[in-house]
């Protein structure tokens, strides 16, 4: 089984799109039972209270038919370097708050999700920027190449 952490800063936008975009192309392609895939934040921000997935981001992945479920914000911790063969921050701050938070990537399990494509680069931030229809495509062309990466 692979285990896919997908993360972001407060897991109420792009980790959760993409951890349920991911979710649906690999059930698209019968291959569920081959993965393990959560989401979680960086910054404990959302994780004080419960917080769902941010009404913008909930809306688009509706507006294309992507199954979710009741989310719970959840700020990532150190067991996760253990836990997770595959940890994808969405951005260049996500991936040092990882690597602080894990401590060190001796395993080199963290990536960040555009470098999987030929566009390597940030998939912004849309809570600063409200674009998200770019971020849904940004996330869906990253989880299509990491797909692709897996080889699967």
């Amino acid at each position: 089984m692979i285990k896919v952490l997908f993360v972001c800063l407060g897991n109420i936008c792009r980790s959760p799109m993409a951890e349920y975009i991911f979710k649906d192309m690999v059930d698209k392609k019968g291959l569920s039972k081959e993965f393990y895939i959560e989401s979680k934040a960086t910054s404990s921000e959302n994780t004080y209270t419960p917080t769902d997935i941010y009404p913008p981001a909930k809306d688009i992945l509706i507006k294309n038919n992507i199954h979710f479920d009741k989310h719970v914000a959840r700020k990532m911790n150190k067991d996760d370097y253990e836990k997770f063969d595959y940890i994808i921050g969405m951005d260049d701050s996500n991936i040092k708050n990882i690597i602080r938070i894990v401590g060190n990537d001796y395993n080199n399990k963290i990536y960040k999700l555009l470098d999987f494509t030929n566009d390597k680069r940030d998939v912004l931030d849309p809570w600063y920027y409200g674009n998200f229809d770019k971020t849904f495509e940004d996330i869906k062309i990253g989880c299509e190449a990491f797909l692709k990466y897996l080889n699967m």
